[in-house]
């Protein structure tokens, strides 16, 4: 048996500390487990990270306890956890805290009990008419008992018969009943009944790639990811259904990625309709469950109880064993990306827990990420194609609008052309659905004055204040600053400030507006603020009590209405602009994905870009809804500028209180990262963010570019560890950034 333990302790970085393992633990310490440590004067909770045959120190402290019966994290999860830590440049600590949600890393039982009665004996008749005289309520409870047959929930009875527990257990002092406390479990979709539904037939192409993913599935050893390209509406889900199908006829087990927690009612909704009648029940993961809920589902699928899990990208981390599938649902979505400490990307992390558990990894989207396509055409990721729709729909014709021409018309720019407005009224005639895109919040983007000029500024941020009309506040999106609606010019007083742009809270009123007799409702951060805000919201679209949906990108993609014919894209200028090398691709992928929500059923779709750069590449191969077009004129860009996907890059943020001091450590670190560069890594020069400043912090970047990232993160943690910082001086690394604003 190992006597000694390398324990990784919470909330103190990479220290790692060896225990003894005394006699009574003897068994019951292995890697993975979750224990409980001293460290000077108190008990703090750690990692088993290894067991070494003699400890780094002599006489090392004895371990006080484990936590639970079993290791929290097998081998793959603990392994995977240090190449998160290696690749990201982050501390181990911090990526098994990422794996292990907080509500069971903290080592105590979180599980809901109830209490549970069932008849042990019935009294004798005469003793029974005694009792409904004497004591009706506990006759009743008998009463109920007896004819349930099976244990019921004291809570129940409580609710029928209108008894306490008090009363409860004066029956089991009589020797009629018998009280147990068990566990139950906090399912969020405990309410709702999921009828079961077939297999749909797949077309020549769809059993094409099915027949490939099965084939990952059965040896897995031997097989590459794969790259699932389908136009949207191509029935990629039902290939994920079939191919999962076919894991568990296997005996193993899967894990559904998906971007949004929008798609997440949905997504749940058919996998559970599809598997209601086998043994494999499907367990969900995301932030908007409360933290019972998330407790239950984890041990759910830790205990076996669960098969499937489906989630947003902390489930690529579900203790499911003998994985046999993950799925990525709309790979190329940047919400994947962690944007907090360790800040991986769910994608690439799955590829590599697929490659060390082995099982098979299907990554699905009608727009991949650039990194895949090129992964797919360099031959490292195999590529499987859909290239026309389930039951042959046709995909949607999609119009572009210049805005241009529309300008003068009225006072201001156009929210809506003539022909989006004749659109939608024709739409409303037909008893048809309507999608209304923006991909911004708010009732107006900021509030100016015609007489000076002066823009109402967050006092925090390099941004300007968005106007909230329901609220009657201006508010900041980035730092949370709320202050009240100016009425004069703060500058000079002048009375006829004005707002200007327009957000998805002004698409909304105007809608009511110009359609009075439309059912309207709008999702975006503002709206769905409820837990159960996305479910129902969905729900009433689905079935037909709303005709025109407004909202931002969490209604973007994935979405599956077939009584939708139309959307409208109302500016789709809006991330065309920004100061960042994959403007163009996310523009792209942003059109391409939203004009997919049209046209899903019998009646063809219809899709109105309207624009004021209309024959930018993105729009146009948009319109036309080329990928592969688009993809090779753009990775001829990015190969010629030696940007990702040719170079892994790494972008450092220094952010201060104090403008000089941020812009000194900045220049300090690009200095001392200079000396002893890897070869072949190009070091940028420090220079202020796009957004210069946030939540009161001044940021500076440096970039790191290279074909090797992993030597330069060696050597960049070895020079960060080397050079300290002001204490009002932070660091972030992020290796692989979605975004560099």
């Amino acid at each position: 048996m190992p006597r000694y333990a390398r324990v990784l302790i919470d909330r103190t970085g990479a220290r790692e500390f060896d225990y003894a393992i005394p006699a009574e633990l003897e068994g019951a310490v292995s890697v993975g487990t979750r224990v409980r440590v001293p460290m000077r004067q108190r008990v703090l909770t750690g990692t088993v990270l290894s067991l070494p045959e003699t400890p780094a120190v002599p006489n090392p402290r004895p371990i006080a306890g484990v936590v639970g019966t079993r290791p929290l994290l097998d081998p793959v999860l603990l392994r995977l956890g240090e190449w998160i830590a290696r690749y990201y440049c982050c501390p181990v600590e911090a990526a098994l805290r990422a794996i292990l949600p907080e509500t069971v890393r903290k080592g105590q039982s979180g599980f809901k009990q109830q209490w549970f009665a069932a008849i042990r004996r019935l009294p004798e008749p005469p003793e029974l008419d005694r009792l409904r005289k004497k004591a009706p309520r506990q006759a009743a409870a008998l009463d109920h008992l007896a004819k349930a047959g099976a244990p019921v929930a004291a809570a129940t009875l409580a609710e029928q018969c209108t008894v306490t527990l008090t009363t409860l257990r004066a029956l089991q002092r009589a020797g009629w009943i018998v009280l147990t406390q068990e566990n139950v479990d906090r399912d969020p979709w405990a309410d709702e009944e999921f009828l079961p539904a077939a297999p749909h037939e797949l077309n020549p192409e769809q059993a094409a790639a099915l027949a490939a993913t099965l084939a990952a599935v059965e040896h897995p050893a031997n097989s590459k990811p794969l790259l699932l390209h389908g136009v949207t509406g191509s029935g990629k889900t039902e290939i994920y259904l079939q191919a999962i199908e076919h894991a568990l006829g296997l005996g193993k087990t899967a894990i559904v990625l998906v971007p949004e927690i929008a798609l997440t009612p949905q997504t749940v909704e058919r996998f559970k309709s599809r598997f209601a009648r086998t043994d494999a029940p499907v367990a969900v993961l995301h932030s908007h469950l409360s933290a019972g809920e998330r407790h239950d589902e984890w041990h759910k699928a830790r205990s076996g109880r669960a098969r499937i899990v489906i989630g947003a990208r902390s489930a690529v981390f579900a203790p499911l064993e003998n994985l046999g599938l993950i799925v990525v649902d709309e790979e190329h979505e940047h919400s994947y990306k962690q944007e907090e400490t360790p800040r991986y990307q769910a994608r690439d992390v799955a590829v590599v827990r697929a490659s060390m558990e082995p099982c098979a990894v299907l990554l699905g989207s009608a727009t991949p990420a650039l990194e895949s396509w090129q992964n797919a055409i360099a031959g490292k990721y195999e590529l499987l194609q859909l290239r026309v729709r389930a039951d042959d729909r046709k995909l949607p014709r999609i119009r572009v609008i210049d805005l241009r021409m529309h300008t003068g018309r009225t006072k201001g720019p156009p929210l809506f052309s003539e022909r989006l407005r004749s659109a939608i009224e024709d739409r409303l005639e037909k008893r048809e659905q309507t999608i209304l895109f923006l991909n911004r919040r708010g009732y107006a983007t900021s509030l100016q004055c015609p007489k000076c000029g002066h823009v109402c500024m967050c006092p925090n941020c390099s941004i300007s204040l968005t106007y909230h009309r329901a609220a009657a506040r201006m508010n900041c999106h980035l730092c949370g600053h709320s202050e009240r609606v100016a009425t004069r010019c703060p500058a000079c007083s002048d009375p006829a400030i004005r707002h200007s742009g327009a957000g998805t809270e002004r698409i909304e009123d105007v809608v009511a507006k110009v359609f009075p007799k439309a059912r309207v409702a709008r999702m975006d951060a503002d709206t769905m603020t409820r837990k159960e805000a996305y479910r129902e919201t969905l729900g009433a679209f689905r079935t037909g009590r709303i005709d025109i949906l407004i909202g931002t990108q969490m209604i973007a993609k994935g979405l599956h209405f077939p009584n939708v014919t139309l959307v409208g894209i109302v500016n789709a200028d809006l991330s065309l602009h920004l100061p960042d090398f994959r403007a163009g691709e996310r523009t792209f992928q942003l059109l391409t994905q939203v004009a997919g929500r049209a046209g899903r059923g019998e009646v063809e779709g219809d899709v109105y870009v309207q624009t004021y750069t209309p024959f930018s590449p993105s729009i146009q191969w948009a319109r036309r809804q080329d990928y592969e077009e688009f993809a090779a004129q753009e990775l001829g860009f990015r190969r010629e500028w030696n940007y990702p996907p040719f170079t892994h890059l790494a972008l450092l943020t220094l952010r201060s209180p104090s403008e000089a001091r941020a812009a000194f450590c900045a220049e300090t670190l690009a200095r001392r990262l200079k000396e002893g560069m890897p070869d072949g890594v190009v070091l940028g020069e420090p220079a202020p963010a796009p957004l210069a400043r946030v939540k009161g912090q001044y940021r500076f970047h440096l970039s790191l570019r290279g074909r090797t990232i992993l030597r330069a993160v060696e050597h960049l943690r070895k020079v960060i560890e080397e050079t300290p910082l002001p204490a009002d001086v932070r660091l972030t690394v992020d290796v692989d950034p979605c975004q560099l604003m």
